[in-house]
């Protein structure tokens, strides 16, 4: 199973005048579902960009399975070991549900023509119904839309899942679903899924809660709150 490691890591912003993640040292396992939590500014969200490898740490280092960061191609690395998932969706708005999940597939070389069922299985995975697939974002629902970036982060054959405030745009209803399959794909195919949130229903569900605070990481339990 994929694991994250973090040793000594801290980023500061070229012209800024504090480390915005700093001395963070830890360990996102696989199987696991992790939650990010804290205020606002905290820097939780410039961890993620760390750990996708679109910003690089002033100081420390981030290692995938046992692999520096600084070692990897980084385009490689976000095209085949690592996906996001945002709260805006960015899913392509000119492309039906089915091409956006095919599309990343076709980029990592797999044949134009053995896409189209991989995709359809990726969909249905989601509970994305037949019906939809050549809908396009503008004719699904916002929980639709999510289901089909988790898809689509899928397509890629990454088995480390990052998601930046996944159910800021859902209903709870939707949110609920969403973290359940988040949750399924950790527990049950071993993927390596960390979710940053304000949400506290999402900590209450995750394996391991991690607390940010001015830059600080420290692993936290929500009953302990």
């Amino acid at each position: 199973m994929p694991e994250l490691l973090l040793e000594n890591v801290c980023y500061q912003y070229k012209h800024g005048d504090r480390q915005v993640v700093n001395g963070v040292t830890c360990r996102f396992e696989g199987g696991k579902l992790n939650a990010v939590i804290g205020p606002s500014g905290s820097g939780k969200t410039t961890l993620l960009s760390l750990l996708a490898g679109l910003d690089q740490p002033s100081q420390g280092q981030i290692r995938i399975d046992d692999e520096p960061l600084s070692d990897l191609d980084l385009d490689q690395y976000r095209r085949e070991r690592v996906s996001m998932i945002f709260q805006a969706f960015h899913l392509f708005p000119l492309l039906t549900a089915l091409e956006n999940v095919c599309f990343p597939m076709q980029l990592n070389g797999i044949p134009r023509d053995e896409t189209p069922e991989r995709g359809k299985a990726l969909l249905a995975s989601v509970g994305i119904t037949e019906d939809k697939y050549i809908r396009y974002p503008a004719n699904l629902s916002g929980g639709e839309q999510q289901r089909v970036a988790v898809a689509r982060s899928l397509a890629t054959g990454a088995q480390v899942l990052l998601a930046d405030e996944p159910t800021g745009n859902l209903d709870k209803a939707n949110g609920d679903k969403l973290i359940e399959i988040l949750g399924g794909l950790a527990h049950e195919r071993g993927y390596c899924v960390i979710i940053v949130t304000h949400d506290p229903g999402i900590a209450e569900r995750s394996d391991k809660v991690w607390h940010m605070s001015d830059g600080i990481l420290t692993e936290h339990h929500p009953a302990l709150s």
